[in-house]
């Protein structure tokens, strides 16, 4: 209940205990708590911290600041940051305002944007491209065959360029796992395409020629609508970052790389999510899995470094030069 002011439950069941019974020190608060004794010292060291215990002046180990004082202030401080970030909520979405005004649609204007809305308008502006393509398609989504996403499918049959346009796809490890999006593969390698998957992607993207690139209005929502990026200096860095993407790809034709000992690129990749702090669902998003997926391997990882929190994992991971 007092989590929003810094109280876990166990902070907070020590600090009612001890509002109560000033009296009793860490053994006593602990057998009655029925808590390990290192768990009421750290929830001791976090009230110490939030000002809500200091040391006694006069008789008892510890004096306990009562609610209306202590927690008072802690309601005052914690609507001061609310404020704060209000305020700066406010700057962001007026600069993001800003940003959707420069982001004007600007057909045959290079450099320039074009904005699509829409699942239906994307779908039709991705397979327009493809058609229109002369040299080659750079294409980075999660999955390997047609689906509900526009971006899922590297190639839809029904907008394939010709055989003397090179495709070049990567998409996620775990279409491994999915008999359509194999048999998409297989078509896209008969028509002289290349497939790679890699443990996550940072976005999906479609770069055509070299002269165009679509990429999502909203990374969560990804039919919603579309950026179109006509040459320039953003072009060139998407073009660059497909490429170093492409370059530790592994092809879908051939089995994983792995190294014994070693975590493999799907286990690299979880280990810099857990040092970020991301959840299992965050994670299990990313990679394109279950949930369950994503922390069972955060589990065995963790377990493989000794390590007892998330944090712990990423910077021993960092240690061992694993990430």
């Amino acid at each position: 209940m007092l989590e929003v002011l810094g109280l876990d439950g166990t902070t907070e069941a020590v600090y009612r205990h001890l509002l109560t019974h000033p009296e009793r020190g860490v053994a006593d608060t602990a057998r009655a708590l029925a808590l390990d004794e290192s768990d009421v010292r750290r929830a001791l060291d976090r009230l110490s911290a939030l000002a809500l215990v200091r040391p006694a002046a006069g008789p008892g180990p510890l004096h306990t600041v009562r609610p209306e004082l202590g927690l008072q202030a802690l309601i005052a401080r914690r609507e001061e940051e609310i404020a704060a970030e209000s305020s700066r909520l406010a700057a962001s979405k007026a600069a993001v305002e800003r940003l959707t005004a420069e982001l004007a649609p600007a057909r045959d204007v290079s450099p320039g944007f074009e904005r699509v809305h829409g699942i239906e308008a994307v779908r039709d502006t991705l397979a327009a491209v493809r058609r229109e393509a002369r040299t080659e398609v750079l294409v980075l989504a999660p999955g390997g065959g047609p689906s509900g996403d526009p971006y899922a499918g590297p190639l839809p049959d029904e907008s394939a360029p010709r055989r003397d346009v090179r495709t070049r796809a990567v998409c996620l490890h775990s279409v491994r796992n999915s008999p359509d999006a194999l048999a998409h593969a297989r078509r896209l390698s008969e028509q002289g395409g290349e497939t790679r998957t890699v443990p996550a992607l940072p976005v999906r993207l479609v770069i055509v020629d070299r002269r165009l690139a679509i990429l999502p209005l909203d990374a969560e929502r990804p039919g919603a609508g579309a950026v179109i990026q006509y040459g320039g200096g953003v072009l060139a860095a998407l073009s660059a970052l497909f490429e170093s993407i492409w370059e530790q790809g592994e092809p879908l034709s051939g089995p994983r790389r792995r190294v014994d000992g070693a975590p493999d690129s799907t286990e690299r990749a979880v280990l810099r999510f857990l040092a970020r702090g991301l959840t299992d669902d965050a994670i299990a998003k990313r990679l394109g899995v279950s949930s369950r997926t994503a922390r069972r391997v955060s589990t065995v990882l963790m377990k493989r470094l000794g390590a007892r929190s998330r944090f712990q994992a990423g910077a021993e991971a960092a240690r061992r030069q694993w990430v």
